[in-house]
């Protein structure tokens, strides 16, 4: 045996029932590539979770809508909603939701801001462009989001009501899986950046007091952007950046108090991959990310692998058969079928390869593999075969 199978076959198993029995898990994030099942592996969990025994709430913040689909729901949205066809007869249940960026930002906006500070934020054409379009404005309020929910969740078990045991993130595709780890730092260098002092200045000082600032300290400046940026926009974005100062406090606790949630034994990470050399790339950054910043990841769940029976047909000897079969000018369907196996058999043994080049680079991680389905996940029933498999330690 090579060492690299040695180290695949001596890998630690991902145990998945008591992790998503352990009370103590609140929150349980998914991050991996694009592509590799990801969304499923997430739903998969959140339902096993709540046929177990768990009351859960399921967020998406990948713009694909495969979540609603795998759930059997229409459309999901930025509101928890119940999935229905869950076995609840031990006491769990699942709601579903994806995050909407821009109907978050306004919850934000409308719940911190004064009534009459909101209005003039949510009406700003630059706020409107930006909640919705801004670069990093989606990690971000993904952190907001997961913040309320786990809030919501808190404040409804303190008053004896029953609300969410567990929440499960499932984060987007690529490196921006782990951005939202970046957001309280980017919020505090752009809050305390010159151009934000700058456009807020007309809001800190007043009359005359600001001309004389302002226009010392500034010069041309005003000048210069208005030129860039229209004499229109720059105005708004005054208005806007004036508007918000009062709240840009409170966005920097709340993301820093949710990053901290993320770093608290009751959450756990869970890296997703297939066993192909650019996810299991990214899943090595994932995981040394997470190291990095001190984050509890659990394992690796190894999606989309090609399995075998043990004793079957080698790759080597099923070509041969088929060779022989052809030379005789006979059982041409059977002969087809052997040089199928042998390509499953190859493809089993780069995925084994794949793997344990990734075990032999991180031998702490605990991993378990998925099988490869023949077609897509697109109901309950499939995401229960995905999560037994997961459970059943594949």
């Amino acid at each position: 045996m090579s060492e690299l199978a040695r180290a695949a076959t001596s890998a630690e198993l991902l145990r998945i029932d008591p992790l998503l029995d352990d009370p103590a898990t609140r929150i349980l994030v998914c991050c991996g590539a694009g592509g590799v099942g990801k969304t499923t592996v997430a739903a998969a969990l959140a339902l096993r979770a709540a046929e177990r025994g768990r009351r859960v709430v399921v967020l998406t913040i990948d713009p694909a809508r495969r979540l609603a689909q795998s759930m059997g729901l229409r459309e999901l949205d930025n509101t928890p909603r119940p999935v229905a066809g869950v076995d609840e007869s031990k006491g769990g249940r699942l709601d579903a939701m994806m995050l909407d960026m821009k109907r978050t930002f306004d919850e934000v906006i409308e719940t911190h801001a004064p009534p009459e500070k909101a209005g003039q934020i949510l009406e700003n054409p630059f706020y409107q462009a930006m909640s919705s379009s801004f670069a990093g404005t989606q990690e971000y309020m993904a952190m907001e989001k997961l913040g309320q929910l786990r809030a919501r969740a808190d404040a409804d078990a303190a008053a004896g009501e029953e609300s969410w045991e567990l929440i499960i993130v499932d984060t987007p595709p690529s490196r921006s899986a782990l951005d939202f780890l970046d957001a309280p730092q980017r919020l505090g260098s752009f809050l305390d950046g010159r151009f934000i002092r700058f456009l807020t200045a007309p809001a800190r000082v007043g009359g005359r007091a600001y001309m004389k600032v302002f226009s010392a300290a500034l010069g041309g400046a005003t000048g210069v952007l208005t030129r860039l940026l229209g004499a229109q926009a720059l105005r708004d974005i005054q208005t806007l950046v004036a508007a918000l100062d009062t709240v840009f406090g409170g966005f920097r606790a709340r993301a820093e108090a949710t990053y901290q949630l993320l770093q608290d034994k009751g959450t756990a990470f869970v890296v997703v991959a297939a066993p192909e050399p650019d996810a299991l790339r990214e899943a090595s950054y994932f995981v040394e990310r997470l190291a990095a910043e001190r984050m509890p990841l659990v394992g690796l769940v190894l999606n989309r692998v090609h399995t075998t029976r043990a004793g079957e047909l080698s790759a080597e000897r099923a070509l041969a058969a088929a060779e022989d079969l052809e030379e005789v000018g006979g059982h041409a369907l059977t002969a087809g079928l052997l040089r199928v196996h042998a390509d499953l058999m190859r493809r089993r043994a780069r995925d084994h390869a794949m793997a344990g080049r990734f075990t032999a680079a991180h031998p702490d991680v605990p991993v378990v593999e998925v099988p490869a389905r023949p077609q897509d996940v697109h109901d309950l029933d499939g995401l229960r075969d995905i999560a037994a498999a997961m459970a059943g330690g594949a």
